[in-house]
């Protein structure tokens, strides 16, 4: 059976029996075999993704629809903090559209040919609504070629986008929203590095790997960590990470550029506390998966090694072919091998402002476990 017919709002060019003769971006009716409507959709002809669904009542893609969605997706957020998600594809019935707010500043992403579309009407909107500093068109994700779309990155009235400093979760980064990764800055952790560092960093001695900007590394320091050491394998990544550290007057956190398989087989001797495993996406395809999973449960078993009796390991994956369920499997499995008892203490997903659809899976892509080791 179809996801479709189950909810899902996706449907998949094998999937249609009577493709439309209409523009890729332009909004269409999906009917079932028994001609009963599964609502309308953004039709992109070029894409594996050939339909998805915005609305369950028939309507165009256009301001009349966009517009009231911008409204309720932001009134979802309620009082929420300076900088966070304001517009989160599909789980806000807007497909391929991402709003991050950072600040006084706007970040777009259209990764649909249908947001590609319409982002223009968008910025007008964010513009009218919040009168940003600036807002930015962060049109340069990869998956955008599936969509036959081009690479660009463009600027709202042509004010050009200056890095700056910004204060997320009480710590200020130096963020070049126009380059960096995703929309600058992982802002769907920013709720896990404070609550881990708040509840187990304090007179630890802790291990950030993969540790990006600095996020989990900063605020265990904030939180009395003994010691703090990060590791990731970008050299830009450790350099900001020192850049972070010395505007917070942080002075307990090192960091070092290496592959973090490497480090963990040069340094097997090491003993932490608390460890922290928040990886890039493993699984970026179907084909991926047996890769990622062999990849996720070798980082956990050696970290699991690595951890002193009674450490804590904070595990996450963001690959979102790998569910849950499979995570918490795989790290169990490496528990069984690193010959640890390990116990559950929570498992985590996304925050409030990366919402998911219970019919769609595929928004719940973000999830970790908090474990302690005997």
């Amino acid at each position: 059976m179809p996801r479709v017919l189950r909810g899902h709002p996706w449907v998949f060019a094998g999937e249609i029996e009577t493709p439309p003769k209409i523009d890729d971006g332009a909004a269409t009716e999906l009917l079932d075999a028994r001609g009963h409507s599964l609502g309308v959709g953004i039709w992109s002809g070029k894409s594996k993704i050939v339909w998805r669904r915005f609305s369950r009542t028939v309507c165009e893609w256009d301001a009349d629809f966009i517009f009231p969605a911008l409204e309720k997706s932001v009134a979802r957020r309620g009082s929420a903090t300076p900088c966070c998600r304001l517009v989160w594809s599909e789980a806000d019935s807007l497909p391929g559209l991402v709003v991050d707010k950072f600040e006084d500043t706007l970040v777009i992403q259209a990764l649909t040919v249908g947001a590609d579309k319409r982002q223009g009407e968008v910025a007008e909107w964010l513009d009218a609504k919040f009168s940003p500093a600036e807002i930015i068109f962060r049109n340069d994700a990869p998956t955008r070629r599936f969509e036959g779309l081009g690479n660009s990155v463009d600027f709202y009235k042509g004010k050009i986008h200056t890095p700056r400093w910004f204060k997320i979760e009480g710590l200020e980064y130096f963020l070049d929203l126009a380059n960096g990764q995703k929309t600058g800055f992982y802002l769907d952790q920013r709720e896990q590095h404070r609550h881990v560092a708040g509840n187990f960093a304090g007179g630890r001695s802790v291990l950030d790997a993969c540790c990006n900007q600095g996020g989990f590394a900063m605020q265990c320091a904030k939180h009395g960590a003994v010691d703090v050491l990060g590791i990731d394998v970008s050299s830009a990544a450790i350099e900001a990470c020192k850049k972070n550290c010395e505007r917070n007057g942080i002075v307990v956190a090192s960091f070092e550029e290496a592959n973090i398989f490497d480090w963990f087989g040069d340094n097997k001797e090491k003993k932490f506390d608390l460890i922290i495993l928040d990886p890039p996406p493993f699984a970026r395809t179907k084909s991926a998966i047996e890769g990622a999973m062999r990849g996720y449960k070798e980082l956990n078993l050696r970290a699991l090694k690595m951890l002193t009796p009674g450490g804590i390991l904070a595990t996450y994956s963001c690959s979102q072919r790998v569910g849950l369920e499979t995570f918490v499997e795989i790290v169990a499995d490496a528990a069984t091998d690193a010959r640890r008892d390990v116990r559950m203490l929570e498992i985590t997903g996304q925050p409030a402002d990366h919402p998911s659809l219970l019919n769609f899976p595929e928004s719940r892509y973000l999830k970790g476990l908090i474990v302690q080791a005997e």
